[in-house]
């Protein structure tokens, strides 16, 4: 840690004996991270004025949302190897200042093509800084608390939706929806400057040497990083199968009024708070055994709201413990990915932020073929639930594989052989050193 960084540092205690150093720096990360995060997903709750603004129907509109999952499962690990000449500081000013400029083209769009340009840039950017940030937190502090480090970069994604997307929605309702793009700019312009004064300057040359950009995919040879992302993508899949289509439990299944989807979904946000503060002191001491509890909740709540979503007392007791179940889960997979990348973590990073969004794009897609197909909104939990009963077996193949790793061969023990051995003695037997 630099001097720079030292001296601006809080210190969280975790028991009588021991201290986690977190920079600040980290913190900063986490709230611009609640930022970009709003963008993600406030979306959502502006399709309507959306669409009647730019004369495009609902489900046109509603592919602004999907492009941005996918511009940035593709253009986060795009941006990240294009940036890996650069200083980490420097790639995280450069990428936010991608994203204000992808929001002040959205504010500005007069068509529905100049917005689903914007939505890409800032999809990428997001990417980009999500790579990096995780990089940058794990590296200040001790390999023993990433996932501590870690957590607080996902409770600023939890926090933008429990209060970003709903404020974002509520100033967009009330002002235009060009509004909420002009605020997150913004709050990005002014995130800028907290992660210029935040994050010590780096003062090496401007770009390591071609080997960094080797040293980054000869990560990816290994079949257990691969193995990691891939219950990644199948997790989130399953995760947002369910969430995507939990507005018509509420009303369809349970019989609510529209009213109670923001009752549920804040029940939901802060199960996600809960989460990630257990996820984060937890999963350092506790990797695997966290991982596991936290999936096989996710399965037992997914399971529960298929069976028994029509009560309302057992939809809203699953919604709260599925925001911990998830977020519980999602720490120690993201450590996971930093352990296995090693000293390349930073294209792995990226990776990992994709795996994220191809679930967040595969799940809302089979939760909606299963409903189109007839099958009802209980469906997509029951999908939802063999998803994540998927994931909890590459969790258990990735530990396996792990132990074999961990184990060495048994050295083989030279024998020494008898030429002519009696009737009852054995003609081999292990050598020693006299």
């Amino acid at each position: 840690m630099s001097k720079d960084e030292g001296a601006s540092v809080d210190v969280i205690k975790t028991d009588r004996s021991r201290k986690v150093h977190v920079p600040r720096s980290v913190y900063v990360l986490g709230a611009t991270i609640f930022v970009l995060g709003t963008t993600e997903f406030v979306i959502a709750g502006l399709l309507p004025e959306l669409a009647a603004d730019l004369h495009v129907s609902l489900p046109r509109a509603g592919l602004l949302i999907s492009a941005f999952a996918i511009a940035m499962a593709v253009g986060a690990p795009l941006l990240t190897v294009a940036t890996l000449r650069l200083p980490r500081r420097a790639t995280l000013l450069g990428a936010l200042g991608l994203f204000v400029a992808g929001q002040l083209l959205g504010a500005l769009a007069g068509d529905y093509a100049t917005l689903l340009v914007a939505r890409v840039i800032t999809a990428a950017a997001t990417g980009a800084f999500w790579a990096v940030a995780g990089v940058v937190a794990v590296s200040a502090v001790d390999p023993a608390y990433r996932a501590r480090a870690l957590s607080l970069l996902l409770g600023g994604l939890t926090s933008a939706n429990v209060l970003g997307v709903p404020l974002g929605t509520l100033l967009g309702q009330q002002l235009g929806w060009r509004a909420t793009f002009w605020a997150i700019g913004a709050a990005a312009a002014v995130a800028i400057v907290g992660v210029w004064f935040s994050l010590p300057g780096d003062r090496r040359a401007p770009g390591p040497a071609p080997a960094g950009v080797r040293a980054e995919l000869r990560a990816f040879t290994s079949g257990r990083l691969w193995l990691a992302l891939g219950t990644t993508a199948v997790f989130e899949a399953g995760m947002m199968g369910m969430f995507s289509y939990l507005a018509p439990v509420v009303t369809d299944v349970a019989g609510l009024s529209a009213g109670a989807v923001p009752v549920v979904l804040t029940l939901y946000g802060v199960g996600s708070l809960v989460g990630v503060q257990l996820g984060g002191r937890l999963a350092d001491a506790y990797p695997w055994a966290t991982l596991y509890v936290g999936l096989g909740v996710l399965v037992a709540m997914l399971v529960t709201l298929a069976a028994a979503a029509s009560v309302p007392a057992v939809l809203l007791t699953s919604a709260f413990l599925l925001g911990v179940a998830v977020f519980v889960a999602a720490t120690p997979l993201n450590a996971r990915v930093f352990q296995l990348a090693g000293p390349a973590p930073t294209l792995a990073s990226a990776v990992n932020a994709s795996a994220f969004n191809v679930g967040n794009t595969v799940g809302p897609w089979l939760g909606g073929l299963v409903i189109s197909a007839g099958f009802g909104f209980r469906m997509p939990s029951t999908v939802g639930a063999v998803l994540v009963t998927a994931a909890l077996g590459l969790a258990l193949l990735s530990r396996t594989l792990d132990r074999r790793v961990a184990t060495p061969p048994p050295v083989p023990v030279p024998l020494v052989c008898a030429e002519a051995p009696g009737a009852d003695a054995s003609p081999c037997r292990p050598h020693t050193a006299s």
